[in-house]
């Protein structure tokens, strides 16, 4: 890359915000109609727009996670900074497009993405092109690249990379269609799967220990609930990697607070799964109008031959297919191998890359290799380290 290439991009990370890039410098985003990006504190969201944000949210997929009850508490307990919250609107005041935003080093925007958040924090409305739209985002920020971080093809079909879009894969995550009967579906299931529990249970049996299953829906019933999850995980291995979720750590202030909106809106429950009266397994799950969201799981690891959270997942699913509430159940998490006893279906999300100028992502790759020096590149100086 030149060196008129570097001076090209620091001039243009120097301008403020508000400023529009050179017509030589800028690539053009054809509109066929007048469309604006808006850039406001967070703050703005949970002042007045929450409505305005769920609304959006409601027609482009519905996903509860998504949601302001999610993401306000989201952001109290576990942003190191508040993201920046993105508007676009068509020149009749209709919003098109929602994202909320985090400067990921010198010239990158990216979505908001902490690691309780599924996917990325981006919202089209529907029949609109979320790729013009992306684009104009980034024409309106003062930067060299914007990512779209865990994007769901369900949501947003995956395009076709360029010189100035890249795609990388992320993980494959697992669902469940809710079709037909429980009987129907426990038999398409791997006989493995079928045999071990029908074992696990007659060894309870025998052994005289009384499995009881809990749907907790009660407002009332929550705290005690969280309470006994987070006994759960700060007893798991996850208490070894400081992500166990716990009533007095930030982790367990969030998932109660959220938990807490969507219970008082009849959208949440916690699946609890007793031997003898002591929790084993617990599942939290909230939903939308026709999805049901697994966020978390913790179980009893010191039991040995016995799967408490197979046993539990196996009473929650066969309530779930019998009252044919919701279509969907989703996962929202990496295919693990206990993913595939339970469904065959997976998808692909991703993560999508859009450059100013088709020199960024070369650029980028050569940061990537060398990032190791000991004294920065001025590659490293203009789009920081990959």
């Amino acid at each position: 890359m030149s060196n008129n290439s570097i001076r090209q991009a620091q001039e243009f990370l120097r301008q403020p915000a508000s400023a529009k890039p050179s017509p030589k410098a800028a690539i053009p985003v054809p509109s066929p109609r007048k469309v604006k990006w808006t850039i406001h504190p967070f703050a703005l969201l949970p002042g007045g727009h929450a409505a305005v944000w769920d609304s959006l949210n409601a027609k482009s997929g519905n996903l509860p996670f998504l949601e302001t009850s999610f993401l306000l508490p989201l952001v109290q307990e576990l942003a190191a900074q508040a993201p920046r919250l993105a508007l676009c609107h068509d020149g009749r005041g209709v919003l098109l497009a929602a994202a909320l935003l985090q400067q990921a080093g010198f010239g990158q925007w990216e979505t908001f993405q902490p690691s309780q958040l599924p996917l990325g924090a981006w919202l089209v409305a529907p029949g609109e092109d979320g790729l013009q739209l992306a684009r104009g985002l980034l024409q309106s920020l003062p930067a060299l690249r914007l990512g779209l971080s865990q994007q769901d093809p369900r949501l947003h079909e995956r395009p076709a990379g360029n010189a100035l879009l890249g795609l990388v894969d992320y993980i494959d995550t697992a669902w469940i269609d809710v079709s037909g009967d429980f009987d129907r579906y426990w038999e398409a299931r791997g006989k493995n799967l079928r045999s071990n529990m029908r074992k696990q249970r007659s060894k309870l049996e025998a052994d005289g220990i009384k499995l009881q299953f809990d749907r907790i829906k009660s407002p009332e019933l929550l705290d005690e609930a969280m309470a006994e999850y987070g006994r759960l995980e700060t007893a798991s291995w996850k208490a070894g990697t400081g992500t166990a979720l716990h009533p007095d750590n930030a982790q367990g202030r969030f998932y109660t607070a959220m938990m807490r909106n969507f219970f008082a809106a009849g959208r949440g429950e916690v699946w609890r799964l007793s031997f003898d009266g002591k929790a084993v397994a617990m599942d939290l799950c909230i939903s939308s109008e026709d999805t049901l969201v697994i966020l978390k799981t913790a179980y009893d690891s010191s039991l040995h031959n016995i799967s408490p959270a197979f046993l539990l997942k196996q009473e929650a699913f066969r309530q779930l297919f019998n009252e044919g509430q919701w279509r969907r159940i989703e996962f929202y998490g990496r295919v693990m191998d206990w993913h595939t006893k339970w469904t065959d279906q997976s998808r692909r999300l991703y993560h999508a890359n859009f450059d100013r100028w088709g020199w960024v992502g070369q650029l980028q790759k050569i940061v990537a290799k060398f990032n190791r020096t000991a004294v920065a590149s001025p590659a490293e100086k203009i789009i920081g380290p990959a």
